[in-house]
């Protein structure tokens, strides 16, 4: 199967849909769903196809979620088998123990062989920090410019961007450092010279900007928010050498990195670092809601994080979930999915890199395996709004379904996107860009 488009896009059945769902629905939903104005009918691997009978290829993956692909089998009969048998419950299961010994098996380290569950990043993000303020007996976390680690309130003020403004009060005693990027370097360094300056200045601001009660760092071993940005790749090292020296707990935020979609199992054993605390979710049950951290066992049993009940959560770690995190991560690890991840985000992103010859307009191609991002710019001017809409809608309408309405275009499909769908994909993107690039 392939690109279908056989009606308008949006056709009149998600038009009608939509329209609808409006009349129930409150406002603030992701974008890409309110921009596209489509409702979707199913999918099958990397292809979505809506109630039209359109069908598109997915550069998003419901943000990185859709590891496996849409509509995997695997998926579908473990759930259904499951929620025969018990769904809710916080009391061991078999499970539960399945997943919790791949996660141990497969961590970043050997030493990371504590794991609790949750259902939200934000959540996972929360009670590693508790647990870190439990171990370390601080209370500040640092964290990054561009980086992004949920919604709630306890989070909220770690969030490296504008998403945060208006709303008030954050929590105190939560501080932000440039990341390392060094496309847009904050410091305005070069990053063959600049000899990590901005872990230098991470330095000073600890020093002259905090109470000097550390907690934690609280890093992505790739920016995904920020548009799929690598830092340097002596950054997290020396972020981990930072942390030791402050007493502090480095946590690696990979909901989005981890298994699989940077091309190994995870991004944090790939830059050379071992951290205290691992976050992973996203990807890891393909669509159910499943999040959870990992960390060393003396790490895990600080108290009052280990104390009954104080780290669990209703809903981690139930059956149902552990049920399809299980057939996600079984399918993933038996399959390959990171090596595949690995190939095949290779051939996309040197298709990207030859549309960036052919246009200047498509700049800064970055990433590894299937968390790719470029960045769309007139010389050393990022697109406005209104000209990224028009690219959005002109991939919309071929079957491409891309997250180009921003400048920073981030892609991140099903890790079981195909090398005939990568070219597919790059010929319709190169279409579009032609089609913008008449309307000037």
């Amino acid at each position: 199967m392939s690109v279908r488009i056989q009606t308008e896009v949006p056709g009149p059945r998600s038009r009608a849909l939509c329209a609808e769902e409006s009349t129930y629905l409150a406002p603030g939903i992701q974008q890409i769903s309110t921009l596209a104005g489509l409702a979707m009918a199913g999918g099958e691997g990397a292809l979505l196809e809506d109630v039209d009978g359109n069908r598109f290829i997915d550069w998003v993956a419901g943000i990185g979620v859709a590891s496996i692909g849409h509509g995997h089998p695997a998926l579908a009969e473990a759930l259904f088998a499951q929620a025969g048998k018990i769904a809710a419950t916080s009391f061991a299961s078999p499970p539960r123990l399945e997943l919790l010994r791949r996660v141990v098996e497969h961590s970043p380290d050997p030493s990371l062989d504590r794991v609790q569950l949750y259902s939200s990043g934000a959540e996972a993000v929360e009670s590693a920090l508790r647990l870190a303020r439990a171990a370390t007996g601080h209370s500040e976390v640092v964290g990054f410019w561009g980086g992004f680690h949920g919604k709630t309130h306890g989070v909220l003020g770690l969030c490296g961007s504008e998403f945060k403004h208006g709303q008030l009060p954050l929590l105190p005693g939560q501080h932000l450092a440039p990341y390392a990027d060094c496309r847009r370097c904050a410091l305005r360094k070069e990053p063959s010279t600049c000899q990590l300056a901005c872990v230098d200045f991470l330095r000073d601001s600890i020093r002259l900007s905090t109470a000097n009660r550390i907690a934690a760092i609280l890093v992505e071993p790739i920016q995904g928010t920020a548009g799929n940005v690598l830092p340097h790749p002596d950054f997290l090292p020396a972020l981990k050498q930072v942390a030791r020296d402050h007493s502090a707990l480095l946590i690696v935020d990979e909901m989005i990195t981890g298994f699989g979609r940077t091309g190994s199992l995870w991004a944090s054993a790939a830059a050379r670092v071992v951290p205290d605390v691992v976050i992973f979710g996203k990807g890891v049950a393909a669509g159910f809601p499943m999040s959870g951290l990992i960390t060393r066992a003396e790490l895990a049993a600080a108290r009052p994080w280990s104390e009954p009940s104080h780290s669990s959560s209703s809903f981690g770690g139930s059956p149902l979930a552990c049920a399809a995190a299980n057939a996600t991560t079984r399918i993933i690890i038996e399959e390959n999915l990171s090596e595949h991840a690995r190939i095949v985000g290779a051939r996309l992103q040197a298709g990207l890199l030859q549309l960036s010859e052919r246009f200047p307009c498509v700049q800064a191609v970055r990433g590894r395996g299937l968390l790719l991002g470029f960045d769309l710019m007139d010389g050393c001017t990022l697109w406005p709004k209104e000209r990224c809409m028009a690219l959005f809608r002109a991939c919309l309408s071929r079957g491409l379904l891309t997250m180009a309405y921003t400048p920073k275009v981030r892609i991140n499909p099903p890790l079981v996107l195909t090398e005939a769908q990568v070219d597919e994909s790059l010929a319709i993107l190169a279409a579009a860009l032609e089609t913008v690039q008449s309307l000037r």
